[in-house]
């Protein structure tokens, strides 16, 4: 690619080693969640949510399990503003929310957002300002020191009017654009706004580090974030909070590292909705704690319930392969890998396996609101035996026996091929009745009757071929073996290697039953077939007589009338 001399780095490494968060594999607790869906997430929409839409998003929050919800930026806008007077006075607050406002440190604007605050029971007072090197030289042309100001001006004027307000308020600082700030520059900001709220235990200070636009790989926002865990002052009276943007793909990365880091909450959107390219992706977030057997303590048992609601109010579309939420990331097209999943999800059932160990499934799928049927195994051109077996028996309750398996996975393949699509689970079904249940030409079954003789079976078989009904007898081991003999003494049609099962399609005594015959003829052509009746030896009858109608159209005979 060409200009590529035009790019530098733009972030900065801090001026030690911080690294320790590397020593960690995984994220032992949950961190605070702070949705900013109806703020941050809500100003990124082609069309913003109304009032009313807006009131159902934080209803869903809230029944998720959040419980600090940024509600949106009341000086911006009467939309925001009028929002924020609806939930304080029409009492839409839950006494365990904190509803959390975002003003810039400019003096008009802190004093609007107090009063759109006032009557609230808590709420945490967002206050930012630009610190980074493009933004210091091209948009406020200003030193550092006036930067500082700004802040500290900002933090002085806040306090002082959550005084006189004698609200229950907690503060939050961001020095915006935080990954291109100096991390020594950034640090020295961040302190001065401390000393100016002088933050206690009991009522910490946020300190947010945004990666307002992603410039580096996520190892540097995690040392950047360390480098401020440890040389914050007053650290036991501060929270150190994330908020990551997904410019360079890796937001989610961002964010966990920067937990290991020493980080204590996050702020996010529900399936990284945001500017640009979003913000980190707190359902993703979620579950991957939870795939690590980390409860995250937000209820997503249902989601695609909770997705429903997010893409009607958003006029957004979760990606089909968003992690967890996408309608395909369960799915296998593929032979291998349906196989082994069928095979893994029989084996846990088989052991009473308690630890999710299933090839190709890194989370249950049932736990969050996903079936096996629909979406995990879905049959195209590409599926295999395993597949389109399982599908037939969690679907319809078909137990395909072993050396079946193929051919049926190839009628079901072939005629997906042929359609040049996906078949949903009816289709598959229709293919395999098509092919192999009660095949009823060029024969067809009528009745039978048996009587014991000597040991064995005598059996008068009935059946219809064209116009002509005829009866045959033969006799054998059992009653199977008994018709087997009639029918090929009488049809001329020579096979052996006879392979039966079957099994009870539905519970109770007027149940169907399911028998499933296959037999190779001289030429070694193996054909399958299945019987299907409330009776369980007609269902045998015609399976067989199925597998022998394939066998008499593969081989070409013909017959005439008696």
């Amino acid at each position: 690619m060409k200009n590529v001399k035009k790019y530098n780095m733009g972030y900065f490494m801090p001026p030690e080693s911080c690294t320790d968060w590397a020593k960690k594999d995984h994220i032992d607790a949950p961190p605070i969640w702070c949705s900013v869906d109806l703020r941050d997430g809500n100003q990124a929409l082609i069309t913003p949510m109304s009032l009313e839409e807006k009131l159902e998003f934080f209803d869903l929050l809230v029944k998720v399990g959040f419980k600090e919800i940024e509600v949106g930026f009341p000086a911006a806008s009467e939309t925001e503003y009028n929002f924020l007077r609806k939930l304080i006075d029409d009492n839409l607050i839950p006494d365990d929310i904190t509803v959390q406002v975002l003003t810039q440190s400019r003096e008009h604007i802190i004093k609007r957002t107090f009063e759109a605050l006032k009557g609230c029971k808590k709420a945490i007072v967002h206050l930012y300002n630009s610190t980074s090197v493009a933004q210091r030289e091209q948009v406020f042309a200003k030193s550092k020191e006036e930067i500082i100001k700004i802040a500290t001006d900002g933090a002085e004027l806040v306090r002082r009017l959550a005084e006189e307000d004698g609200g229950n308020y907690r503060f939050e600082y961001s020095p915006e654009s935080f990954t291109g700030t100096e991390p020594e520059f950034a640090l020295e900001i961040c302190n001065k706004v401390i000393e100016v709220f002088d933050p206690t235990p009991d009522k910490p200070l946020i300190i947010n580090l945004p990666s307002t636009v992603e410039m580096s790989m996520p190892h540097v926002y995690a040392c950047q974030v360390e480098f401020m865990h440890k040389h914050l002052i007053k650290r036991d009276c501060v929270q150190i909070s994330l908020h990551p943007h997904n410019d360079r793909g890796c937001g989610v990365s961002d964010a966990e590292m920067g937990v290991l880091a020493g980080a204590d909450r996050v702020e996010g959107t529900l399936f990284g909705n945001g500017e640009r390219t979003g913000n980190v992706d707190i359902v993703t977030l979620a579950l991957n704690m939870y795939t690590h057997g980390v409860d995250p303590e937000l209820d997503l048992t249902d989601l695609p319930a909770i997705k429903a609601v997010y893409e009607r109010l958003t006029n957004m579309t979760v990606p089909p392969r968003q992690p967890y939420a996408g309608q395909l990331v369960f799915t296998a097209f593929s032979g291998s890998h349906q196989d082994a999943i069928a095979k893994g999800l029989t084996y846990r059932k088989e052991h009473g396996k308690k630890q999710w160990d299933v090839p190709y499934l890194p989370i249950d799928p049932t736990d969050i609101g996903r079936n096996y049927d629909g979406d995990v195994i879905r049959i195209n051109s590409q599926s295999g035996k395993g597949g389109v077996s399982y599908m037939l028996e969690q679907s319809f309750g078909y137990h395909i026996p072993k050396n079946m398996r193929e051919s049926v996975g190839y009628a079901v393949k072939n005629a997906s091929d042929h359609a040049h699509k996906e078949l949903p689970p009816a289709e598959v079904m229709a293919v395999f009745s098509d092919n192999f249940i009660n095949i009823e030409s060029p024969v067809s079954f009528v009745r039978y009757d048996f009587t014991n003789i000597n040991g064995g079976v005598r059996a008068s078989v009935t059946v219809r071929r064209g116009q002509t009904v005829s009866d045959f007898i033969g006799t054998g081991n059992g009653a199977l073996d008994a018709v087997s003999n009639a029918l090929k003494e009488n049809l001329g049609v020579n096979y052996g290697n006879l392979q039966y099962s079957e099994h009870a399609l539905e519970e109770g005594s007027h149940s169907r039953a399911a028998a499933y015959v296959g037999i190779t003829d001289a030429l070694d052509h193996k054909v399958w077939a299945v019987g299907v009746d409330n009776d369980i030896m007609r269902a045998s009858i015609k399976a067989l007589i199925g597998a022998i109608n394939k066998l008499l159209t593969k081989n070409d005979h013909t017959f005439g009338e008696d």
